[in-house]
């Protein structure tokens, strides 16, 4: 509707100066100031006329072309053009719009691939919430993109290679043991790293010794490679907890430590092109051009770093999946790192740097302090997650303890919480962790998208009989509280759509609780099972069967289930 009124403004005020996709259609905050509203202030300088009086010229065109253009009326107040929809119309071209499995989204990705870089803890830690955040945003991202059309390669990059394993292998020659290490598994492994950072200023030949071990791993040293495999084989077997209870996989695993031996090659291609220059014994690109710090491919001693190790990663990953587009989903305080890597690729000549993006989201801090492995301020995701759960629990036994299959339910409302209280708000915001907020039920929250959805499902229960999406007459659905959940409906397209655009799954949990409140208005508003009129009573449990679909395919999105009953 929006596009076919735009191209009508275009066309009364003239394509030339007013080309359609840059004629401005809000939605007014009361509707009682219309469906659509058309704010004609920059038209006015344009045309070097008053707001109001082109906003009555446009209404007195408008008013000629109502049919055609699915409106029942239009008014002109003050600037703005205010546009009243044909609500039959308006709800018959909704309504039909979402059947079918796709509930009305178009795959606009269809033959694209997209590579997503996301979640990619790092080994010998654990997994903390600061981790939870990118796993769940990527995997929401992956959700949204698939939903549209493309091809999704879910890519794991763990942080499985670095100075940081020499230091480890120093703590664990010193200060543990292989029985140590089986018994208390990755938490030991922990203790022993943050016991290096302690003792590390004191005796700063430990560094040194980190060092040469990395070196060693570097070079293919068979005792240092035995133990750096082992390390990680323990950080997997708890990094897959986690993604169990979360419901998510990946399709590759290949962290930092595949790319390692690819980093001499491209050191000697970079070298090839005239980009590597020395700098105080290492090699790297310059990139003072550009307001940057150099990009630094390899250290002093010939080991590969961060930097070198991510260019390979991209140059394999183009090969690879031939992917459209490459999404990196990381923390802020890395747009520096990959505005680096991102020009590299851009100066080695390959024009697919501009599909190379990063997704940041801000920090996770307690008590607003940063969150430290190597200072102990860690709060571990999984403890979240199974406190959540456990929660939940709690809350079903108090309010329903007859509920069939608790242990589900109590873990789709107590992992959806987590989820839900991640994705609502903008991911580049700042979170200050408290249990308090996270684990909340009340509100804007997982737990009331997933009762909105049991209560409708309910509807549906108690009706007892087969439900066709096609069974309404829209001339019964036309009252303000049904036609405002309608106009809700009709925007779920847009809201995925522009999800994947901005890379914010934020606009689709949004756009769950406008749906859901709204469906809650009409469920207390609206008479259902017991409307005496069979018309509007088959009509308003189609608009039932609707939105229950539409709740569980956006829940979908985030990563959340929605329970049948709660």
């Amino acid at each position: 509707m929006k596009e076919t009124i735009c191209n009508a403004i275009a066309e009364i005020l003239g394509k030339d100066q007013f080309p359609a996709d840059t004629v401005i259609v809000e939605t007014p905050p009361d509707p009682a100031l219309g469906d659509l509203a058309i704010p004609c202030f920059s038209f006015a300088k344009v045309l070097h006329k008053n707001p109001a009086r082109i906003a009555q010229e446009l209404k007195t065109h408008l008013d000629g072309q109502k049919e055609s253009l699915g409106l029942a009326s239009v008014t002109a107040t003050g600037g703005y053009c205010n546009l009243y929809a044909d609500r039959t119309l308006f709800a018959k071209a909704t309504l039909e719009a979402v059947q079918g499995d796709d509930l009305g989204v178009h795959p606009i990705f269809a033959g694209q691939t997209v590579c997503m870089d996301y979640s990619s803890p790092n080994i010998a830690k654990n997994f903390h919430v600061g981790h939870l955040r990118t796993t769940i945003i990527g995997n929401s991202l992956y959700k949204i993109y698939q939903k549209l059309g493309a091809q999704v390669v879910r890519i794991n990059h763990l942080g499985d290679w670095g100075t940081q394993f020499g230091k480890l292998i120093v703590a664990y020659k010193n200060w543990s043991s292989k029985e140590a290490v089986e018994k208390n598994g990755i938490q030991e492994l922990l203790d022993i790293y943050v016991k290096f950072d302690q003792e590390k200023n004191a005796h700063p030949e430990l560094m040194d010794e980190a060092r040469a071990w990395f070196v060693k791993m570097e070079q293919g040293d068979a005792e240092a490679l035995s133990i750096w495999k082992w390390f990680k084989e323990i950080s997997l077997t708890e990094f897959e907890r986690v993604y169990d209870i979360l419901g998510i996989s990946f399709d590759s695993y290949t962290g930092e430590s595949f790319y390692r031996e690819k980093v001499p090659a491209l050191a000697a291609l970079l070298e090839e092109k005239g980009l590597l220059m020395e700098s105080q014994g290492a090699n790297v690109i310059d990139l003072s051009a550009y307001d940057m710090p150099p990009c630094m491919i390899t250290k002093k001693d010939g080991s590969s770093i961060y930097h070198s190790r991510d260019i390979a990663a991209v140059l394999y990953r183009k090969e690879t999946y031939h992917f459209d587009k490459c999404l990196y989903v990381t923390g802020l305080e890395q747009s520096l790192h990959f505005k680096q890597v991102f020009k590299a690729i851009e100066l080695m000549g390959y024009d697919y740097s501009d599909e190379l993006v990063h997704v940041p989201y801000g920090l996770v801090s307690l008590g607003g302090e940063k969150l430290s492995t190597r200072k102990g301020n860690i709060i571990y995701a999984e403890d979240i997650l199974k406190e959540a759960i456990k929660r939940a629990g709690d809350l079903i036994e108090e309010k329903n303890p007859a509920l069939a299959d608790k242990e589900t339910v109590a873990k789709q409302v107590g992992v959806g919480a987590v989820i839900f209280h991640d994705l609502f708000n903008q991911r580049i915001r700042n979170i200050n962790f408290s249990w308090k907020d996270v684990l909340s039920f009340d509100g804007t929250t997982g737990p009331y998208v997933q009762y909105t959805y049991a209560r409708a499902k309910s509807v549906l229960r108690k009706y007892g009989q087969e439900i066709s999406d096609h069974a309404f007459s829209c001339e019964a659905l036309t009252d303000d509280v049904t036609f405002a959940l309608i106009k809700t409906i009709g925007g779920y397209e847009d809201a995925v759509q522009s999800a994947a655009e901005n890379n914010e799954p934020s606009i689709v949990a949004k756009y769950l609780i406008a749906l859901c409140t709204d469906f809650n208005k009409f469920y207390q508003d609206r008479p259902i099972l017991k409307e005496a009129d069979i018309v509007a009573k088959e009509s308003r449990l189609a608009l039932v069967n609707i939105v229950q679909k539409l709740i569980s395919d956006a829940a979908g999105l985030l990563g959340m289930e929605c329970p049948e009953e709660m």
